[in-house]
């Protein structure tokens, strides 16, 4: 079952992410294998308020970017924590940094997940209305009959999105309350991750002196940046090139019905050069953003790149770009292949549209879209994340989708299970009851 102080702790989450809104001033997190990034944001309550009766809007004029900090990651590995004092420090600088540039001081923060090898499940659960029109209590009814799908040791569930609402057979609704009918059904979307990095996650949060108000994963947050509405309407997928992996999310009618990862990304590059140059990872580094590519021409073999060599007497040696390009090439590839198999795993060609948007640090590499072509499908494009008032241009590239993703999430965060009030029609009596289990245990 799911117990009551359960959802409470999940609606005081949604209360504090409430709370910061009316305040004005929220900090936003995205702690990565190869960079930790924050950013404060300041809302303006009367636009916001405004724009919950034009939902067109959006809610994004009420937004402003007004502190931006950005530092390299230590302690994380393939979007994971492995060292929590490491990653506090990053996660203080990263947020002193924003708070200087802001001018102000920022309690309650919500973060991107990166790791946790997220899984998606489909449940589906119905009801008997019980008035003439349907209430909140049919629609908790209705979620808590879904069948907890099945969890692995360890496993905790992150997402929980009812994606389609069926009324009397007519499907698609997003919002069944106040219509008329005699039986409601529900889709749901329930995403599950690892358990041990969410609780690291929340632990290194609380650490920094900061109320934790929302969590979403990387998957998601990046496709509701990267993907366009058109896209995230009629369907597409949103790959999340990353440093320590490379997250999938697909959207179908403006929800989000699947998400993976492969937990391949640019530090996987950047060590490849670096074992075939013989180059510390940092030369390597630099090489690949500076000199790298996926697709040689014929100037790349006389096109020479200076190269440390401690043995040389000038302390450098040369390397063609093609060859640098044949060491890249491969293990993008790779990435691609598995992203694919992924795809081709959720039945991705069933989609009407089947378009692949390629965004993150590691979207930014010359030819990538070409070869994504290739690989994966003829409709490939890059994607940038959304333009945001007060986004620096320093901060507008593909490496910073999830975390605009999650700015815009903060002004619209979607429903799930938690936000109806399934605990008055439940009364304790449902099979989702690890649903949210976590978040009594830590608030």
């Amino acid at each position: 079952m799911i117990r009551t102080n359960a959802f409470s702790a999940q609606r005081r989450m949604r209360e504090q992410l409430r709370s910061a809104l009316r305040r004005g001033l929220l900090a936003v997190l995205d702690i990565g294998t190869t960079k930790t990034a924050c950013f404060v944001v300041r809302v303006d309550a009367d636009k916001l308020a405004r724009s919950a009766s034009e939902p067109h809007l959006g809610g994004f004029g009420a937004l402003r970017i007004i502190g931006v900090g950005v530092t390299q990651s230590r302690g994380v590995r393939l979007g994971e924590i492995a060292d929590m004092e490491e990653t506090g420090r990053a996660i203080r600088t990263a947020l002193q940094t924003a708070e200087k540039m802001a001018g102000v001081r920022v309690d309650q923060a919500i973060a991107v997940l990166s790791g946790g090898r997220p899984l998606s499940f489909g449940a589906m659960g119905e009801t008997e209305i019980e008035g003439q029109a349907v209430s909140e209590r049919d629609v908790a009814r209705a979620l808590a009959s879904c069948p907890e799908p099945p969890l692995e040791e360890g496993r905790e569930i992150l997402h929980a999105l009812p994606v389609n609402f069926s009324l009397d057979g007519a499907s698609f609704l997003k919002d069944p309350r106040g219509m008329t009918g005699e039986r409601l059904a529900v889709d749901m979307h329930v995403m599950s991750i690892t358990g041990a990095p969410l609780y690291n996650l929340a632990r290194c949060v609380r650490d920094c002196d900061l109320e934790l108000a929302g969590v979403v994963s990387a998957p998601f947050a990046a496709g509701l940046s990267a993907l366009t509405e058109d896209e995230q309407e009629i369907g597409a997928a949103c790959i999340d090139l990353g440093g320590g992996s490379s997250s999938v999310s697909i959207f179908l009618r403006r929800q989000m019905i699947y998400a993976d990862s492969a937990r391949v990304g640019g530090v996987h590059v950047t060590r490849d050069v670096s074992e075939a140059f013989s180059l510390p990872f940092s030369d390597a580094e630099r090489i690949k953003v500076l000199h790298g590519g996926v697709m040689a021409t014929g100037i790349d073999d006389r096109d020479m790149i200076a190269v440390p060599a401690a043995d040389e007497p000038s302390g450098e040696r040369l390397i063609s770009r093609a060859a640098l390009i044949g060491v890249i090439r491969p293990r993008i590839e790779e990435t691609f292949e598995e992203v694919r198999a992924l795809l081709d795993q959720a039945g991705f060609g069933a989609l009407p549209m089947r378009r692949v948007v390629l965004t993150g640090g590691a979207s930014l590499m010359p030819g990538l879209e070409d070869v994504g072509r290739r690989v994966i499908g003829p409709q490939v494009r890059c994607g940038r994340p959304l333009r945001m008032g007060g986004l620096p241009q320093s901060a507008a590239g593909p490496a910073f989708s999830a975390l605009v993703g999650l700015c815009a999430w903060s002004v619209r965060p979607q429903d799930e299970l938690w936000d109806y009030d399934a605990g008055l029609a439940l009364g304790g009596a449902t099979r989702l009851r690890r649903a949210v289990r976590w978040f009594s245990d830590n608030w």
